[in-house]
């Protein structure tokens, strides 16, 4: 015989007790069974309301009325016409008891224990009652096991019993369960000598039926819930987490004691003790294998190290500490039993090794009697000075990491506790059993969410996940966007995900948790189903979707983005972005931008701020971390005006060829941005700085293509028409640069501390002389390079190029390490 247990959700109407009728059916005729059932979804915590009502305004009938809805509408689905009186009648008897109960409160304002009890229990009475009926109704034999007749309690704690199991195993011995009944049992409950009804805590039922398999020597104990099985975490946390087939006693008794909300924490003892397997099974899809609970030596031989990993809210962590800590013999047992007295349950305890500390955490709700009791206890030492005042944190968590074979494994701790740094979680206190089957870390309760998410991820995943927000959708990030689309199946098959959670243009923001379904049609979906948004609006809703390692994407070239990176950074956002603006802002600002994502272990990409798609930044940055140093720079920065330079050696005008440049989309909407040079002169800047200038833009000198003061004041189509006037002035210089055997190319030139940006003739023997065509080139004499310089050439326009080094700086902040590379 078998032991079935239903919680709240598996009877919460009618269909529902259908469905669990027809499992325990199925049970009963294999092998037979006993059926603990809870009350009906919701009814538990009426009956709780009911009571809270009439103490504090002397009316329950809205909550007890909901109550009879609930548990008469269930009747109405499946009691046959001519049963349907006696049904009602039976419920009303165990209501109105329920009722008398809640007048008397009215009055006097006060209740037992065990009244309380009596009344809460109610709605297991009421499932029982109806589960009888119905299965009679279908011609099945039934009986009714009462735990408060047999399941003894070892004190009078009527609202948490603690069950004495080898007593209650004798009072069953008096019975017969016969084969061809089925046993129903209402869960949650127990009695005292006097056969009173006690609780066995809240969500208690699963220890009822542990309680009830022990008892009866039960082939298996099985759990029916609403999900398949224990997943490796809190399924609605974690999209992805996994189903885990077996797990150890031990693992789910850490599991459910750390906050897993499958199994209630005291349900393990009684089966792991008698040995019996228990099963968790899901109502709605009997047909899953589910997962089993055996003993350690019963588990499959290649059976994964870590089982799971728990999150317990409302956690309060106390320290004390002081002098009179040191040294101190029996001080700790002051201390806990200090706690103890005070009926409070430590969750987790640690000591710093200097013994001037002990830490420990309780349920947050007992925090202020055992606070109370502390300073009772140390009135003298807290008064003398010789320990501290008491130091409680409130709205804590813990979350755990648990396996039983996590000691054979290496890096557990450090995979766990680099999840929690990338993640920028603040670790307030760490514990780890003997056992070594959980390591527990005490954070803020705020940063549940994106703690479990990290650490499932890192633990368990072998897909890698990015989830970016794109703002500025014009030509690089429209490219942008379709080449990670293009690559979606590629990145796959490399177990990783770009997971687009955010796209905006300069007005709406299109945002999704879970990641937008983008196709050929987002542009529009933008437009109509995007939201304004400001930037403060868009932190905060990031914020509340516990979105982990966030990847900000700016293809714009707006200010006052690029001059909110440091509240992203500090928003934990990681930054990618080609906008040169915030690299060429105040050097304060550039510097202050990397203190803070080196402080929150963040990610600043800006590779494609000077060579599009070319690795410049990258392997600047290599060569100054080797010792390397820069003595002397000059680069082609711009694609654009390394075409047009290009092609004037072809005996084309200079307005032709910004013409064609801006045709190709090489150029700014307006040209002149490029003509100017201060395009150049923010790239050289950038460059200056990684090298160690502290530079101003206004420290760059630039010598623009275009004269002083032309065209001033005119717009660009204006613009376009004025510049022939310069054809003639540029030819003869392009003719002159031709005869001398050299050509001109427009440079950025780092000479020590001097940075020019320039209109430059070259010679043959210059490594900048056959760059053209939209190339960048990049020719760096340091230390190490010279006479010949390291030399990086390679396409520099286009959004195409711009988007693909934007795409390669995204996968890069999947490294494990946080700071600006």
């Amino acid at each position: 015989m078998k032991v079935l247990k239903f919680g709240g959700t598996s009877v919460a109407n009618a269909a529902c007790f259908m469905n669990v009728a027809k499992i325990v059916r199925q049970a009963y005729e294999e092998q037979g069974c006993a059926v603990v059932l809870s009350a009906p979804a919701k009814v538990t915590n009426l009956l709780h309301a009911a009571i809270g009502q009439a103490q504090a305004n002397g009316t329950y009938r809205s909550s007890l009325g909901a109550v009879e809805d609930i548990v008469y509408a269930i009747v109405d689905g499946l009691a046959q016409a001519e049963n349907r009186e006696g049904w009602l009648l039976g419920l009303s008897s165990i209501l109105n008891e329920v009722e008398e109960s809640l007048k008397a409160l009215c009055i006097n304002k006060r209740i037992s224990d065990k009244e309380f009890a009596y009344v809460v229990s109610a709605g297991e009475r009421c499932s029982i009652f109806i589960m009888q009926r119905y299965l009679q109704q279908l011609g099945l034999e039934t009986d009714i096991i009462l735990p408060w007749e047999l399941i003894v309690a070892k004190d009078n704690n009527y609202l948490e019993a603690e069950i004495d199991v080898i007593a209650s195993k004798e009072n069953f011995k008096r019975l017969e369960l016969a084969r061809k009944v089925i046993h129903l049992m209402p869960g949650f409950t127990a009695g005292n000598t006097e056969h009173e009804i006690m609780l066995l805590g809240r969500n208690g039922s699963d220890y009822s039926a542990s309680l009830l398999a022990a008892c009866i020597d039960a082939s298996a104990c099985e759990i029916w819930t609403d999900v398949d099985g224990v997943f490796t975490c809190d399924p609605n946390l974690v999209s992805d987490a996994l189903l885990l087939n077996e797990l150890s006693y031990q693992e789910a008794m850490e599991l459910s004691y750390f906050g897993a909300k499958v199994l209630h924490p005291k349900t393990m003892a009684p089966i792991a003790q008698f040995k019996i397997p228990c099963f968790i099974k899901n109502v709605n899809n009997p047909s899953a294998v589910g997962t089993v609970i055996v003993d350690a030596s019963q588990l499959s031989p290649n059976q994964q190290h870590i089982k799971g990993i728990t999150a317990l809210n409302n956690i309060a962590m106390f320290n004390v500490s002081g002098p009179a800590m040191i040294g101190q013999v029996g001080i700790a047992a002051k201390i806990f039993n200090s706690v103890s007295q005070a009926g409070v349950s430590l969750i987790l305890i640690t000591q710093s090794s200097s013994e001037y500390s002990i830490g420990f955490c309780c349920r947050e709700q007992d925090a202020d009697k055992c606070k109370a009791a502390l300073e009772k206890t140390f009135a003298t030492e807290i008064a003398q000075g010789s320990l501290d005042p008491i130091e409680v944190q409130r709205d804590l968590a813990i979350v755990s990491v648990i396996g039983d074979n996590m000691k054979n494994l290496k890096g557990i701790a450090a995979k766990f506790f680099s999840a929690l740094a990338q993640t920028n979680v603040s670790i307030i206190a760490i514990a780890q059993g003997s056992s070594e089957r959980a390591i527990s870390t005490v954070i803020r309760a705020s940063q549940v969410t994106e703690s479990v998410r990290a650490t499932h991820r890192m633990l368990f995943n072998s897909k890698q996940i990015i989830r970016a927000y794109i703002i500025g959708v014009g030509g690089v990030g429209s490219e942008l966007i379709n080449q990670i689309l293009r690559q979606k199946e590629y990145l796959a098959s490399k177990n990783i995900e770009i997971s687009i959670n955010g796209i905006a243009n300069s007005r709406k923001w299109l945002l999704d948790p879970k990641g937008l379904n983008l196709d050929d049609n987002w542009r529009n979906k933008l437009e109509e189903e995007g939201q304004e948004y400001t930037l403060s609006d868009f932190i905060r809703r990031v914020e509340i979707d516990h979105v982990v390692n966030p990847v900000f994407v700016d293809c714009t070239s707006n200010q006052g983005i690029a001059d909110s990176y440091v509240r992203l950074l500090e928003a934990g956002f990681n930054i990618v972005t080609p906008n040169k603006k915030a690299n060429t802002s105040s050097y304060a600002y550039y510097q202050q931008m990397r203190n803070v994502a080196q402080r929150e272990q963040r990610r600043l990409m800006y590779e494609t701020n000077v060579g599009a798609g070319l690795p410049v930044i990258e392997n600047l940055q290599n060569l100054i971390a080797a010792g390397d140093e820069i003595e002397k720079f000059n680069g082609i920065l711009s694609g654009s005006l390394s075409y047009i330079f290009g092609e004037l050696e072809t005996g084309k005008t200079l307005s032709e060829v910004t013409k064609m440049a801006r045709d190709k989309g090489f150029t700014e909407p307006d040209p002149r941005d490029d003509l100017s040079g201060q395009d150049v002169a923010r790239k050289l800047l950038i460059l200056a700085r990684e090298a160690g200038l502290q530079l101003e833009l206004s420290d760059i000198k630039v010598e623009p293509v275009l004269p002083d003061g032309f065209a001033q004041g005119l717009n660009t189509e204006e613009f376009m028409r004025a510049l022939p006037q310069l054809d003639a002035e540029f030819s003869a210089r392009v003719e002159a640069c031709k005869a001398a055997g050299k050509v001109m190319r427009y440079v950025g030139e780092i000479d020590g501390n001097v940075c020019r940006v320039r209109i430059m003739e070259v010679g043959t023997e210059h490594p900048l002389f056959k760059v053209k065509g939209g190339e960048n080139a990049l020719a760096f004499y340091t230390r190490y390079y010279n006479p010949i310089p390291l030399l990086l050439r390679g396409y520099g326009a286009g959004n195409d190029v711009t988007a693909a080094g934007i795409f390669s700086d995204i996968l890069r902040t999947l490294q494990s390490y946080g700071g600006v590379r």
